[in-house]
């Protein structure tokens, strides 16, 4: 249990430090570093599957595309000036977040629904669909449709990256030092 504690203590700082940086390189490398932590903290969860997609999508092609579309981009963050919308949103997010985790099972109880409903289905569903394993069977049916969800999210993220790179090429220099940007023809 502490490690958990620990593990999600880290996850705060490390979104804290995101939240305040100006380098966006550094905050490229930390949010890969976040998503490590994340994997860390689903696989003590006994999320070994969602650890593995955290670890390849949060840590590994996301860090690679923000890194790719950095290398088109400013190095540093332009001050903007605060606005007061964005973080009322978020805490009446969070708030209702945490209303509703108000009357859920305390984490590992044996009365939450997951270890009394949906055990037999999983046991006997494979009557249902011909397949002799239970975990093919889980793999196979049951969570065909999350796949099939986190693949099409994957592939809208790409294509969004893809459109956002696909546009003019800007020297760097330039950026950085605020001039109008020049465009380069690849």
């Amino acid at each position: 249990m502490w490690i958990e504690v620990f593990l999600f203590a880290l996850l705060i700082a490390t979104a804290l430090v995101v939240a305040r940086l100006r380098d966006l390189f550094a905050a490229a490398m930390l949010t890969g570093m976040f998503s490590l932590l994340s994997a860390s903290l689903f696989t003590m969860m006994d999320a070994v599957d969602v650890a593995f997609t955290e670890a390849a999508v949060g840590a590994g092609i996301s860090t690679v595309l923000l890194l790719g579309a950095l290398s088109l981009t400013a190095l540093h963050e332009r001050q903007q000036p605060l606005r007061l919308l964005p973080f009322v949103v978020v805490f009446l997010t969070g708030g209702a977040l945490v209303y509703g985790t108000v009357d859920m099972p305390a984490y590992g109880s044996v009365d939450a629904p997951i270890h009394n409903d949906i055990t037999d289905e999983f046991l006997h569903g494979s009557e249902k669909i011909h397949i002799p394993n239970v975990v093919t069977t889980v793999l196979g049916s049951y969570r065909g449709y999350d796949t099939l969800g986190e693949t099409t999210v994957v592939f809208a993220a790409a294509m969004g990256v893809i459109l956002m790179l696909g546009g003019r090429v800007r020297r760097r220099d330039d950026l950085d030092a605020g001039h109008e940007a020049e465009d380069v023809v690849p």
